[in-house]
Order: C-alpha cells, then structure tokens, then sequence
C-alpha cells in the first residue's frame, strides 16, 4: 500500500464522524464563536456555519441554543478536571511537588488558549449564564479547592509554618484566575510563561523554602 492510500485508509470522511465526534467538533465550534461574539451573541447559525454543517444537524445534536451553551460549558469543565488531575496523578508525593503540578495545570497550553480562555470568561462574566455556571461546574470547583486547601495545610505541617491553608488556597486560586483574565483582556499581555512564574512567586510568598518563581525547589524548571 503506498503513502497516499495509506492516509486515505485512516482518515474518516466527515459525514462518517461519530455521534460523540460530531458533538466535539460542534462544541469546539461554539467555543470558537462564544470567543469572539460573546456568551449572548452567540447563535446556533453561527456555530454551524463554523463547523462547516446544516443548522439542523446543529439542532439534531443540541435541540436548542441553552442546550449547545449547557454543553460546552460542561465539556471545558471536564477538560479542565481532567488536566488538572492528570498532572496530580503525574506529580511527586510531596506536598510542594503537588502544588507546582496544580498550579503548572492552570497554564498548560493545550487548555490556556485564547479561545478557551474567553469562552470562560463569556460564561463568568453573563450574569444570565450564572445558573448554569454554578450547576455545571460547582462540584468541580468544589473539588479543586478541596484539594489546593489540603495542599497548603500539608504544606503547613511539614514547614511548620503558621497560617491559614484555605486563605493561602484561595490566594492562589485568585492569582491564577487573575492571570486567566489578564491574559484574555490586556491589550498587551505577558507571556503565558509570566503568567506561570507569578503564580509560582506567589507560592514563594507562602512557602519561601519550597518554591521560587521558577517552581518548586529542587524541581525541574519547565515554566
């Protein structure tokens, strides 16, 4: 078999994609266009003509407009679980090497993208779309803090240090949140690498014997 029918084998034709498939690929588009319309302006017109299909095959995955938006908040929520969970899983034992892989996760460039960083701002800042934020993604974020508090509270005991693990936690949940959104609204933002060695100095600001501005000591720098 030579190189060409070799692709042609293993390439599907579009109209060939998967129920799920055709679901992702409609939901990345509606990532796509909440980016640059907005969470309100954003039409089921618009997302179908930019995938490229019919508005009633937008409307046989969805129905309506709140179900695709319902959606695509549902699928970066999980996005955003599953990132920051496999870099737990991937991380060292210890309580600094944890907190350096969380906060590492918030700046994988696979999910801090432009579009995906105002798709969440779209969705935070609609107060029509609050609701649906909340019964979307609260046990999720639920479950982050839960376990940047249990980080900084172990952090705590080893260093026998003073303080207040969720204060700390939320510090740095607000330090990463606010560099999402300097990131998607200045109209010269730092670079994502800046972003990462603020969150990492704000760590040294807790944890001066376990991190830099670089991350965790000891760690191998890959901000």
């Amino acid at each position: 078999m030579n190189q060409v029918e070799g692709n042609a084998a293993v390439q599907p034709s579009p109209r060939k994609l998967s129920r799920q498939a055709r679901r992702e690929q409609l939901i990345e588009a509606t990532i796509e266009i909440i980016a640059r319309k907005g969470y309100a302006r954003t039409t089921l017109t618009d997302v179908a003509r930019h995938a490229g299909l019919s508005h009633g095959l937008v409307n046989f995955h969805f129905e309506t407009k709140e179900g695709l938006l319902g959606e695509t908040l549902s699928y970066l929520a999980e996005e955003y679980r599953r990132n920051w969970t496999a870099a737990l899983e991937a991380s060292g034992p210890a309580p600094a090497q944890r907190l350096d892989a969380i906060l590492r996760a918030d700046f994988n460039p696979e999910i801090c993208t432009p579009s995906r960083l105002a798709a969440w701002c779209a969705f935070w800042g609609e107060a029509q779309s609050r609701p649906l934020y909340q019964e979307q993604c609260g046990s999720n974020d639920r479950e982050y803090t839960r376990v940047l508090e249990e980080i900084c509270g172990e952090l705590l005991a080893e260093t026998g240090q003073s303080g207040d693990p969720v204060r700390i936690a939320r510090v740095l949940r607000m330090t990463t949140e606010g560099a999402w959104f300097d990131l998607m609204t200045m109209s010269d933002p730092y670079s994502m690498t800046e972003a990462l060695h603020t969150a990492f100095n704000c760590a040294a600001a807790f944890f001066p014997g376990k991190f830099t501005e670089m991350g965790v000591v000891g760690g191998a720098a890959k901000g």
